[in-house]
């Protein structure tokens, strides 16, 4: 998709490697291909685009962030830059029964060699703070435990651009990325918490 691509050219590593800047460590745990998941802490809409901009122009068109609907896509114009800009996959967060599977499109983009972004706490939250995860990704990794989970920590993004501000902190974003990891456990809930300390382990 070539919008994407101009766009991720153009403006968004723009702002991230000169306005900001990201000190990447554990690069070569990031996959080269789908199906993959991706997980991070949030703090900032500065989130999607950091993790994004890592990859190659190649990989990145198989890249797509999960975000809610009824925020990205609440008008016709914040529902087409979501779409063409960043190719996102809208969740609804409280599905009726005539909606479907609510992760019917994770699904179909797992199943179409995607490398989906998830962020289990849910929503932003005050900056470099992590909040417990929610248990959707253990949903996900049980209905396909062949795919690689992969955890990611963000130091950094939060403060460069803080959630309610639209101005940009000129600070180093660091990142982390984690070794892949795969559903074993059998308990949800169990899953859940052990992603979270993989990402927690990465923060520290």
């Amino acid at each position: 998709m070539w919008i994407k691509k101009a766009f991720f050219i153009l403006i968004v590593r723009p702002i991230v490697l000169i306005v900001s800047g990201i000190s990447l460590h554990g690069k070569e745990n990031l996959p080269l291909k789908g199906p993959a998941v991706l997980v991070a802490n949030h703090n900032s809409h500065l989130d999607t685009m950091v993790i994004m901009s890592l990859f190659s122009l190649k990989t990145l068109e198989k890249v797509r962030p999960i975000g809610a609907e009824d925020y990205f896509c609440n008008t016709p114009l914040k529902k087409w830059l979501s779409k063409k800009l960043i190719d996102l996959i809208p969740l609804k967060r409280r599905p009726s029964k005539a909606d479907g599977h609510p992760f019917s499109e994770i699904y179909k983009a797992l199943d179409n060699d995607e490398i989906v972004l998830l962020f289990p706490e849910g929503s932003r939250g005050d900056p470099e703070v992590m909040k417990p995860f929610k248990g959707g990704i253990a949903h996900i990794a049980e209905a396909y435990p062949d795919v690689p989970v992969v955890p990611i920590a963000i130091h950094g993004a939060g403060k460069v651009l803080p959630k309610g501000e639209a101005l940009f902190v000129p600070l180093i974003i660091d990142i982390h990325v984690g070794e892949a990891v795969f559903y074993e456990h059998g308990d949800k809930v169990a899953y859940t918490h052990y992603l979270e300390d993989c990402v927690r382990g990465l923060e520290g």
